[in-house]
Order: structure tokens, then sequence, then C-alpha cells
């Protein structure tokens, strides 16, 4: 009995370490998939770049926040083109931008209808951009109802990522916000008609991870009508094998003409976001950088140079794809990233209890760094921070402080009301001004230029002390 007892214990040991092994061995690769993916990959957004091009007109669902619209270059959100594009265009226009941008890796269909309401149209273009420019990513995002007859060919042509939007996985839910479907050439409306989508996105799911598609997963977050399922929703998903989550928020200007913002449904304020991703984290990755994009986005997320990019301007401009060319770019970057990894691998400083949180707001262009004029920035990047982590939470879209050389009252109000529970602003520089305006609020600005990490424990150190500076002051007082 002696005898055997160790070598028992070995074995399990041995079963143990395989089981560890086989885990980190997945996990790296999942982060080779993603590693140049600026929307899979939370640290690839600050530097490579993705394009969305526009050939899916028709869709098969529609959805209370959603109004398809052509020609809007102002708007950005999701369903918004200029113009849409056949798939020898798209094709055109992808290995325009691939070397005009390099930094661009990954081409996306996501509209302005669904990819796979427009199948013929989707794959031919997929085909294209395979064919000409092998080392770019192919993803589509689609609503899943016609996802399981299309996994095989998505299969074939190496589509490695896709998203599904699913927004509740309860009939009753999905009616208030599905209106009707068409399917198998009919009009279902109502509770039938989304009991067939739900169906359709759950055996979507399952056939990505049988055939190991990386499966992303939208959700709107809409109050008073999914906000307090959508943990269901976030355990669901992960039990049938999508690894990243993105919550969104609703979008509902009545300018928009959804149904939803033409009657008043609010969207979620960034707080009520943020504390319903936090309370999913637990359980899956969370996406917090997502910004919504535009079905013809061109450029970093946060950017949008589709105006740049115009059917009559691009089919102007010579292909100027170069593979080694690119293959270049990306070194570079790669060698950027990695002294930023070792930068920031040197920032935490170590403490063993609980310190005080507090959220900042950054400026940035990109890069990872803070190196944006407060008056320049259209958002702000939202990280909270204590003495051990500085972590990204989510973003918010602001107008330009600056214009023309003057600042508008009402738009510092927007900025002061979208910044609100921050206790500090980053940025490589700031009008006194607007720095009046902020420490009037409780939000004290800080001018550097360097890593985010860096700048945000900088700041956090200073802030801290000046905190124990006042609270001892008071004391001693009293």
């Amino acid at each position: 009995m002696n005898s055997s007892s160790p070598k028992t214990g070995n074995s399990c040991n041995c079963t143990q370490q395989n089981v560890a092994d086989a885990l980190a061995d997945r996990d790296e690769r999942l982060k080779a998939r993603i590693a140049q993916h600026p929307c899979y990959s939370e640290d690839a957004h600050h530097h490579y770049a993705r394009m969305h091009v526009a050939v899916a007109p028709a869709c098969n669902i529609q959805c209370n926040y959603c109004n398809r619209k052509y020609d809007c270059a102002n708007e950005s959100r999701p369903g918004v083109v200029s113009e849409t594009l056949t798939p020898a265009e798209a094709a055109h226009k992808v290995l325009v931008i691939a070397g005009k941008i390099p930094q661009m890796t990954v081409v996306g269909i996501a509209g302005p209808g669904d990819p796979l309401a427009n199948p013929k149209q989707t794959f031919e273009t997929f085909a294209r951009i395979a064919e000409k420019a092998p080392d770019i990513k192919l993803c589509l995002s689609t609503n899943g109802l016609n996802l399981p007859d299309y996994v095989d060919k998505i299969k074939e042509l190496n589509i490695d990522h896709v998203t599904i939007t699913i927004n509740t996985i309860d009939p009753d839910i999905g009616a208030r916000i599905y209106p009707w479907i068409r399917w198998q050439k009919k009009r279902i409306k109502g509770k039938e008609g989304v009991k067939i989508l739900l169906e359709r996105q759950q055996e979507s799911l399952q056939a990505l991870q049988e055939a190991d598609i990386l499966c992303k997963v939208n959700s709107v977050m809409i109050p008073g009508i999914n906000d307090q399922y959508l943990v269901e929703v976030n355990q669901l998903i992960r039990e049938k094998g999508a690894f990243l989550h993105n919550i969104m928020p609703l979008i509902s200007a009545p300018e928009h003409g959804t149904y939803f913002g033409l009657n008043g449904q609010r969207g979620p304020t960034p707080k009520e976001l943020k504390a319903l991703q936090d309370q999913c984290a637990g359980n899956m990755k969370m996406m917090r950088h997502c910004r919504q994009c535009r079905a013809d986005a061109v450029g970093l997320l946060g950017e949008d140079r589709s105006q740049e990019f115009t059917k009559q301007k691009f089919m102007q401009m010579p292909v100027a794809y170069d593979l080694e060319q690119r293959q270049l770019v990306h070194t570079r970057i790669e060698l950027r990233r990695q002294e930023l990894a070792e930068q920031k691998h040197g920032v935490a400083s170590p403490s063993a209890r609980p310190t005080p949180k507090i959220l900042l707001a950054v400026a940035s262009k990109g890069g990872g760094l803070v190196n944006q004029h407060f008056g320049h920035a259209k958002e702000f990047m939202i990280y909270e921070v204590d003495a051990q982590t500085v972590r990204f939470v989510g973003h918010r879209k602001v107008a330009h402080y600056c214009q023309g050389g003057y600042g508008e009252a009402a738009t510092m109000d927007h900025i002061l009301e979208a910044i609100g529970d921050c206790q500090g602003v980053l940025c490589s520089k700031i009008g006194s001004c607007p720095q009046e305006k902020l420490r009037q609020k409780g939000i004290e600005p800080f001018e550097d230029y360097d890593v985010i990490e860096t700048v945000a424990r900088k700041f956090y150190t200073q802030f801290m002390q000046t905190r124990l500076e006042v609270d001892y002051a008071v004391q001693k007082h009293r």
C-alpha cells in the first residue's frame, strides 16, 4: 500500500501539469491569432488599423436600434455608409489602402446590412482579397440567422474571426428588440420570428466552436429592456465557446431615425455600462475599446478616414499593396510594442493591501501614448488606476474643445459631463482656460508625453500624496 501511494501522487501531479501546459499552449496560440487584430486585442488597437468594406446592403432582420443610412459622412455608428461597393471595387479599395496605411491588418464586412444575407457579394469580396493580399486577416459581423449554413464556406476562405450580435436569450425580451425576421423567404413577426433567431444564434456559436473559428459576441445594452439579463447572455456564450464579449451602449439619438430613438428609449450612462461590464468580466474577457464603427470605417479605432477614400477617389488611385513593405512596418510596430511592454512591466508598485481606485481620462492619438492636446480630442480613453494596476475600462466620445482657435462653452460643458467621474485628465498640452474649468469640477489636468501607464502611475502617486497632505492638514487643524 505504502509503496504504491507515491506513484499515484506523482501520476496526479503529472496529469495536472499536463493540463496546465495544454491550457498555457492554447492561450499562447490564441494570443498569436489576435495579436494584430485591433478589435479582438485591446493592446493591438493602439497600433494596428482596420477597415470595413460595405458590400452587404440587404438585411434579414429588423432591429429597433438600427436605421441603415447612406451618405451620412458625419455619423459614426453601425449601419451607416457613404456608398456601397461591388466586390471588385471593394478589393481594389483594400489593396489601395493596404499600401497607404500599411498598419492596416484586418478587413471586415459588417454591413450596412448583414453579410450573410448577401452571401454572394460577401464571399466573392473575401476571395478576391485573400488572393491578392494573403497577410490581411478577414472577419465578418453577423446577426447569426444564416450563419450555420455558411460555416464551412467561412472556414474554407480562412475567415478566422466572426462576430455575432446577441442581445438576449429570452424570446419575450427579443420581441421588444426585433419586430421581424426574414426566414425562408417569409417575413415572420414578433415572438415566433425571435425564437427562430435565438435558436440559430446558439447553433452558430456551437458550429464556430467546432470549426475552431474565433467568436466575439456583441450585445447592445438597452436600459429597461435587456440590461438586467445580459449577465445570462454572458454566461451562455461562454459555455458555447465565445472568447470575447463586447457589451455596447445603445445609440438612440432621435435624429438617427431609429424606432428606439424616435420613441425616447435612452441609452445607458457610462457608469451603468461600466458596472455591467465589470459584473460580466469575472466570467469571460470583456471588450471595452469598441468604437461602434461605421460599415465603411477606415483607420485606427477611434479615427475614421473613410472620407479620404470615397469611391470617386480610390478608384483613381493605383494599387499600392507591397507585402515586404507591410511586413517591415509590422516588424517595427512589434519592436515598439515590445519596448512599451517592458516599460509597462516596470510601472506597477507592489502593495500588500488594497489601495483607492480612481478614474483618469486620457487624450491619445494612438501608439499607447499620452500624445494629444486636450482641445483636439474627439474622445477620451478611460483608465482605472490604483497602486498596483493601470486598467483600460472604456472610452467617452466628446466634441472638439478647440474649434478654430477658440473654445465653446457648450462643448466644455459636454466634456465635463462626459468625464465628470474622473479625478484627472492626462494630455500632452492643455490651455489655461480649460484647466481652470476642470479644476472647478474637481478634475486635475496633467500634462505629459509618455506611455499611458507611466503617466497614469505618475499622476496617481502625486494625486495620493496630495490627498494625504490635505487629510493631514485637516486633522492637524482639528
